[in-house]
Formats: C-alpha cells, structure tokens, sequence
C-alpha cells in the first residue's frame, strides 16, 4: 500500500472514532437563527424598559420584570426547537442516528451547568441583584459550551470561552452587562453559526 492509501485509512478510522464518541451533526444554521432570536429578544426588552422603565435597565417592577421574563423564555424556547429541527435533518441526511449514547453524554454535560446557572441567576434575580444577571447567564453557557464541547465538534469550546469572558467583564462593568449579552448571545451566535456552516454543513 502507498502512502497515500495508508493517510486514507487512518482518516476513515478517525471518522469512524469521532462518530462513535461525538455528536457531530450540529447545524451551524441554528446558531445563526439563536443570534438573530436573542436580537430580537433584546430589542423587545430594551423597548420594553425604555418605555415602561425611564431607560433604567436594572430596576425592573411587576409586570415590566415578567414581560422581560417570558421575553427571555421565548428566545430559549425558539433556539431550542430550532436547533432540535434543524440538527434532526443533518443527522438524517448524513445518516447518523439522533439519539444515541454520544448525543445523551453532550446533553447532559451541557444541560448541568446551564441547568445550575439558571437556577442561580433566578435567586439572583429574587433578591434585585439585576445588574449581575448578564454576566451570570454569559459564563455558565461557555462553561456548558465547553462543557458539551468534548462529546460534540470541538470547535464549541471557542464558542464558549469567548462567552466566558464576555461574562467575567460583564461581571466587572455591570453597566454594560446588557450589551454584552447582544454581544454574547447575538452577535457571537450568529458569527460562529456563519463560521459552523461554512466549515460543515455545506
């Protein structure tokens, strides 16, 4: 055998490793359409405040703060059965099963951390502590990212370290917590969306 015919093999065998271990059929599509939901979302609360609020992004009251909440859920809601829709018609053009032992590993090491951040930034958010919310939510989704990132393709894990990092300086200038997660959870989606499908899915 040349050596070309040797590089094919031990190619072939790395795919074959990487299906077995890794969920791989992530679309880069519901990445874009999760940053272009949070912009919307964002917008929708930041009009929501600007009206109701006298401009002042911290100090939600009644039916302000639950409006932004189920605002919040909407997204969440829209990019999970998004990325749910879209990553099912990958797996099933490539011919790749959807639920599998590697895809429950990158649910649950994803679900954990975001699953304990979200309960913390609602004690967070019950004690009027709002200005932290922002940097919160930011850095358990990179942890989750880089969490999930070994069971899955293993780019995530920038995803999720450029989200931890706009965290942690959210965490220190609260006062720009809430354009950083335009930042983070919109502008960010859509450019590592981009990045994903042009390296994957076409």
């Amino acid at each position: 055998m040349s050596n070309e015919d040797y590089l094919k093999d031990i190619s072939e065998i790395k795919n074959l490793m990487n299906k077995s271990s890794r969920f791989i059929s992530l679309s880069g599509l519901s990445g874009i359409l999760a940053g272009i939901y949070a912009l919307i979302g964002a917008a929708a609360t930041y009009w929501l405040v600007e009206t109701y609020s006298n401009g002042t992004l911290y100090i939600f009251h009644g039916k302000v703060f639950w409006l932004c909440m189920v605002v919040l859920a909407a997204v969440a809601f829209f990019s999970i059965v998004t990325g749910i829709i879209l990553t099912t018609r990958k797996a099933k053009k490539n011919n790749e099963k959807i639920w599998d032992s590697s895809s429950k590993r990158l649910l649950i090491n994803f679900l954990v951390p975001l699953v304990v951040g979200g309960i913390y930034c609602l004690i967070i958010l019950s004690q009027g502590r709002y200005g932290q919310t922002a940097g919160l939510m930011l850095v358990f989704y990179g942890l989750a990212l880089v969490s999930a990132s070994k069971y899955s393709l293993g780019d995530i894990k920038y995803l999720g370290y450029t989200e931890i990092i706009l965290g942690l300086i959210a965490s220190y200038y609260p006062g720009y917590g809430f354009w950083l997660w335009v930042l983070g959870f919109g502008i960010m989606h859509i450019v590592y969306g981009t990045w994903m499908y042009f390296k994957y899915d076409r």
